[in-house]
């Protein structure tokens, strides 16, 4: 398995940009999860303190103790860090700008949640004949549900290309015999967060996959 690459680095945490493809954590048939390959690649203990669905490619923070651990998991689930995301949909949207407020359900609980979006370019591609829009979007959480982001642009309409759970098929079958590409177009891209009394920002270059759609 190729380095994992770190973006960031200080005395408590790394962050890492995490590739499309990869677990987070290990499992039954599961092979170079990250709180394995981690730990290999730094040489020392590695804490997780948040998660991306394995489709998701993007940043992540890891700690270096358990006590770092507990101080960016507590900034975290309080949203002191803040985390976005840029996304490719199929289909266009009815505003540039917007909030989803859907619920999502999770364990059967239906639970609130808030998505802000905005639309950066719109683009038309041909598929063997047929037009297809493609929305580039910049998304930011308010909430962090489970495939939060996923489930909300779904229902709006305009869901994420090559997302094989909450996508639309059809389409996705288009894309992939027509374009290049196959994984799912979601990069978590940014992460501000709180460091000697100031705002630090980590900002990512969107993943290769996301130009090779065109090609």
């Amino acid at each position: 398995m190729n380095a994992i690459p770190i973006v960031y680095e200080n005395e408590e945490i790394i962050i890492i940009n995490k590739p499309a493809g990869v677990s987070v954590q290990g499992g039954e048939g599961v092979t170079h999860p990250l709180d394995k390959e981690l730990p290999k690649q730094t040489g020392h203990e590695i804490f997780l303190v948040h998660r991306l669905d394995k489709d998701t490619s993007g940043l992540m923070i890891a700690a270096k103790t358990k006590t770092a651990a507990a101080k960016w998991s507590k900034l975290v689930a309080s949203r002191a860090v803040k985390k976005e995301y840029d996304a490719m949909c199929i289909g266009t949207f009815s505003e540039r700008k917007g909030v989803i407020t859907d619920d999502v359900v999770q364990h059967g609980e239906r639970k609130r949640a808030v998505t802000q979006y905005t639309v950066n370019e719109v683009f038309e591609i041909d598929c063997g004949g047929e037009k297809l829009s493609l929305s580039l979007v910049h998304l930011t959480l308010e909430t962090g549900r489970m495939h939060q982001i996923r489930i909300h642009l779904a229902k709006k309409g305009c869901p994420i290309a090559f997302d094989d759970k909450h996508g639309n098929f059809a389409k996705n079958k288009l894309l992939k015999k027509y374009c290049r590409g196959k994984r799912l177009l979601l990069c978590a891209s940014q992460l501000s967060f709180p460091l000697s009394g100031k705002e630090k920002t980590v900002r990512i270059e969107l993943p290769e996959s996301f130009g090779a759609i065109f090609e």
